[in-house]
């Protein structure tokens, strides 16, 4: 039994974006839901990182979020599909995660924050999607196919732990393994240093003022999303885009340069290959260089290696 729930909880999961759209829609919007109450409360991080949500073992959390002299949290449990809000004191309030509209889901989330003495305001509307429906009024997105919510999720925890081992040769600013819950997408960003110019905006539904924090420094960004593939796709992009950017040689074959301005690996080459982490690794590093070295970015002071430590003599090691 131990070693069935070990092969289920690291194989990279199968799943077609075509096969769970109404669901990944309504997950969305929940994610959207949640992400602005962790926003109405947490202090403000550049590039929006206080907004983000980060992967558990159990699905997608807010972390502790402050209130008053106190924290609360709220978690997206995807393995017994309830979302969970938790007070610093114990009290706790579980909310059913199944068929449900996005308007119910909003007034029982927003129930259970006053039943927890917690006074919320958030935006009431989505953001980054074309047709913005008041999340009090959506009736519209009201899907939830469980075993697709927890392979999504499994999806992520793959893309999490590959894109953390990433992360860690990079000693310049960079941002956290996040969840963006506007995109939908997880991401990684590295940043060389330097300003960038204005961010033009142009997502839907987001102000530009919004990109231009989001984008106000010289960066490269790394991720997955559920689109851009039969099952998904991870993307890497520059901003500014570097000349010849788009012309790169990158690694494996099946990445590709699409004018939306990012290369494209699709999840499902990776999930397909004999060695799943050291392709999309391949996929990473080959589109970081090109961005880096196309952007003249001081790559000597902003890499290390992520096990340096163990170089250092016997009994140093603390």
């Amino acid at each position: 039994m131990s070693e069935q729930r070990t092969t289920a909880a690291t194989a990279w999961p199968r799943l077609r974006v075509a096969d769970w759209t109404d669901t990944r829609e309504t997950v969305h919007l929940w994610t959207q839901i949640v992400g602005k109450i962790r926003m109405a409360h947490t202090p403000m991080l550049n590039h929006w990182w206080h907004v983000t949500l980060y992967v558990t073992a159990r699905g997608l959390s807010t972390s502790a979020i402050p209130y008053r002299d106190g924290v609360f949290e709220l978690e997206f449990d995807f393995l017994d599909h309830q979302m969970v809000l938790r007070a610093d004191d114990g009290r706790h309030r579980r909310i059913t995660l199944r068929p449900k509209p996005v308007a119910q889901f909003y007034a029982e989330t927003l129930d259970a924050l006053r039943e927890l003495g917690i006074d919320t305001q958030i935006h009431g509307r989505p953001n980054e999607v074309d047709v913005a429906i008041p999340f009090a009024e959506d009736t519209r997105h009201a899907s939830y196919d469980a075993a697709a919510a927890t392979l999504f999720w499994r999806q992520l925890l793959q893309a999490d732990r590959v894109l953390g081992a990433f992360r860690s040769r990079f000693v310049g600013k960079s941002s956290p393994v996040h969840y963006f819950w506007g995109g939908m997408d997880l991401a990684c960003t590295r940043f060389s240093g330097r300003p960038a110019p204005p961010h033009p905006g142009g997502y839907p539904n987001c102000p530009a003022w919004v990109m231009r924090e989001g984008y106000s420094h010289e960066l490269a960004s790394f991720g997955f999303w559920p689109g851009g593939g039969e099952e998904g796709g991870f993307y890497a992009y520059a901003y500014p885009e570097p000349d010849d950017f788009p012309g790169a040689r990158v690694r494996p074959g099946a990445a590709h340069y699409i004018p939306a301005g990012e290369f494209l690996l699709p999840y499902e080459t990776v999930a397909a290959a004999a060695d799943p982490d050291r392709t999309l690794t391949e996929f990473l590093e080959s589109t970081y260089v090109a961005a880096a070295d196309l952007g003249g970015w001081d790559r000597a002071a902003l890499e290390a290696d992520p096990v340096r430590w163990r170089a250092l003599p016997p009994g140093t090691h603390g």
